[in-house]
């Protein structure tokens, strides 16, 4: 499997995946943050592409945020609970493909280290 990084969100309140729910993506080395994109999941809430690869896709500490009140807003499902989602992980081999998925509904989320 390619070295990469990538997520897929499923809205488990609906059943099937978050479809156009915005994610950033930040490096978040030696006490800076940065952030490196913003990508919209497609109809499989899933990115077009890979968030990182190649030479971009190096070792360090990141974070993916995740726009759960903004998703669920925008399709009249009341989020009082969430709001932002933040799943800061460490990427120790660049070598190594990391999938970083998100389950999520109004009330509550789990995230793993997928494949």
């Amino acid at each position: 499997m390619p070295a990469k990084l990538s997520t897929h969100v499923l809205d488990l309140a609906s059943g099937g995946p978050a479809s156009g729910m915005t994610i950033e993506l930040w490096q978040t080395d030696a006490a800076a943050r940065r952030l490196i994109k913003t990508v919209t999941t497609n109809s499989d809430g899933r990115t077009d592409a890979a968030l990182l690869e190649g030479a971009a896709f190096m070792r360090g500490r990141y974070e993916l945020v995740f726009f759960v009140r903004d998703y669920f807003s925008a399709r009249q499902v009341a989020c009082e609970f969430l709001d932002r989602v933040p799943v800061a992980f460490v990427v120790s081999d660049a070598g190594a493909a990391h999938h970083v998925p998100l389950l999520v509904t109004p009330w509550a989320y789990q995230t793993y280290r997928g494949s």
